[in-house]
Order: C-alpha cells, then structure tokens, then sequence
C-alpha cells in the first residue's frame, strides 16, 4: 500500500478499498491493454463510482483514449457528481481517471465525426457543459488526484475541483491549442482567479506543458506526490475535509467562491458571508464550542473533534493494541 502514510489507516483502507488503489496508483501511460484490464473490473462503464465512509470517489474509465470524455460519457459525469452532491452520507469527492491517465481532454473523434456544424454546436450548448458540470458550482468539497496526461478539457476538469493533487510524472497543458479548439468548460474563467491573469494567458496561449514542480510554485495544484500515490493521498487530503463539521465547511468554501467569483464588491462578499450564517450552523458551532471547553482540540490536537462510529473489526484490533 504505498498510496497510504500511516499503519491503521492503511489497514482501514486495504480491507475496504484495494480495487480503486489498484486502479488508480497505474499512473504510467504506456501501461499495456492486459495491465488495464486486470486493473479495471468494469471496462464497459465510462463512469464508475465508488463510497468509502463520507468519501465518493468517482473515477473516468476509458483508458484507451486516454480517458477523454465524449458527450456520453460528459453526461454521466454531470449525472453521477450530481448524485454526490444529493447522497446525504457523502461530505466530500474524489475525481479520478482509472488506467494511466486523469484525462485527455475532449474526445476529439466525435468532433471529427460530426458532418453538420450545428450538430457540433448542440454538444457546445450542452447546459451544465460538454466535459461534466463544468459550469456551475459543485455543491461539495471535490479533490482531484491527477495522473499521467491531465490537458485540454482534462485541465478543465481538473479546475473545477477545490484542491488538486499531482503525481511529479504527470502532464499538463492546455494542448487544444494545436488543433484550434478552445476552452468551453471553464478553464479561462477559473485560471485566471487561481494563478492571475498573466501567467494564465501564458498556458492559455501557448498550450505548453507545464510540469508537476512549475504547478505547485504557480499555485494551479496543491500537493504534488510520487508516481503511485495520487488517488492515495487524495483520498487522505480528502479525509482531512471530511473529519470536520460539514455545515461550516460548506458556508466558509461558498463565501470564499461568491467573493472570488460573483461578488460586485468587497463589501457584498462581506455582507454576504455574514447573511448566509443559519441556526443550524450556528447550533454546529455551539457543539464544536463545547468541545472546546471540554479540552478537546487544545494545544493543536484534532483528536475527537469528529466522532465516528468504528467498525467492529476496528474495535477489536484496538483493543488488542492496548494490551501490547
């Protein structure tokens, strides 16, 4: 289990979620058709999702195209981050590509197949977007966990998402550059505000490649980590949302989007953000205040501030631990 840093989290996750490890840490894009079909138990579905605690992790799956998205497969995506959005179980997600690579960007062989202008167009106008719900706000805390080829609408894709993490062999780039097709899910919006106008019109323009170490000093991914461990450790990154009470998370992530992109003035935001505080968050905030006076989360520990039910294999274990 080399996705994971710790024992008891590795033992957690190994005796739950090896099929989607084994997917994901097969970063190499050269892998062989035989590699991903032992990786990949559900070669006919371009989406699969997958739930481990309060964590989705929803994974594009068709490797053989380097998992670029066509309009069906853009349609599922929108559909299943929708369902995420609405599972009340589930707090946060992980976007993923399954064998070898993140995404490709568009499928260019149905742009290619398309013999009327128009029809093309009916694909562009596709309301939430043509790769996935690219053009509107998703509702919960997202990670991506970037492998191999992450260029063109893959990018976009990728920004979408609140955090990104990026294996150090991975690619990007806005590579539709060379072939005259423009960015229509988000990326020219959402660059800009992430890394400032300049160095966006640098990738925007030229469609170079950036490297997994130019990302991480720009600002474009959060975390960079080995070959192998990028679903890993999104799910870890992920993790570390999901332990917190979830009202708040999702008041502060909102205001912090409506500032950024919507706001028409820095005081807007500030009213805005006081406004959406509700009784709810508030009688949240009261539970975490009394934990607090109770000592809990003093001194830097984050231990108890999210309870959570054990399973019975975990109790026993430990249980046992404590007699060592």
């Amino acid at each position: 289990m080399l996705c994971l840093q710790s024992y008891r989290f590795g033992r957690n996750l190994a005796k739950s979620i090896p099929s989607f490890l084994s997917r994901g840490c097969t970063t190499t894009p050269e892998s062989t058709g035989t590699d991903q079909q032992m990786a990949n138990p559900h070669p006919e579905e371009p989406i699969i999702v997958e739930k481990e605690n309060n964590i989705t992790l929803i994974g594009i799956n068709r490797p053989k195209v380097r998992n670029a998205i066509d309009s069906i497969t853009g349609r599922k995506l929108s559909a299943a981050i929708a369902e995420f959005e609405d599972d009340p179980k589930a707090d946060v997600g992980v976007l993923h590509g399954i064998g070898g690579s993140f995404c490709s960007g568009y499928d260019l062989s149905e742009l290619a197949g398309q013999q009327e202008p128009q029809q093309a167009l009916s694909i562009v106008h596709q309301p939430e977007g043509v790769m996935g719900p690219t053009r509107r706000m998703i509702r919960k805390p997202l990670v991506c966990a970037i492998t191999g080829y992450c260029v063109a609408g893959g990018l976009e894709l990728a920004l979408m998402c609140d955090l990104r993490v990026m294996e150090e062999n991975a690619v990007l780039g806005f590579f539709n550059r060379r072939f005259g097709v423009p960015l229509i899910d988000g990326g020219t919006v959402r660059l800009p505000a992430l890394i400032g106008l300049s160095r966006a019109l640098d990738l925007i323009l030229t469609g170079r490649t950036v490297t997994a170490k130019e990302a991480l000093d720009i600002g474009l991914v959060n975390r960079v980590v080995a070959v192998g461990a990028g679903l890993g450790q999104a799910y870890n990154l992920a993790m570390s949302i999901a332990k917190y009470p979830q009202l708040c998370i999702r008041h502060d992530r909102d205001a912090a989007y409506y500032g950024t992109f919507s706001a028409e003035s820095f005081e807007q935001a500030l009213e805005r953000e006081a406004a959406n505080v509700t009784v709810e968050l508030l009688q949240e905030a009261k539970e975490g205040a009394d934990k607090f006076r109770q000592g809990i989360g003093r001194g830097g520990s984050f231990n108890g501030i999210k309870e959570r039910k054990l399973p019975d294999w975990e109790r026993a274990e430990m249980k046992h631990e404590s007699k060592l």
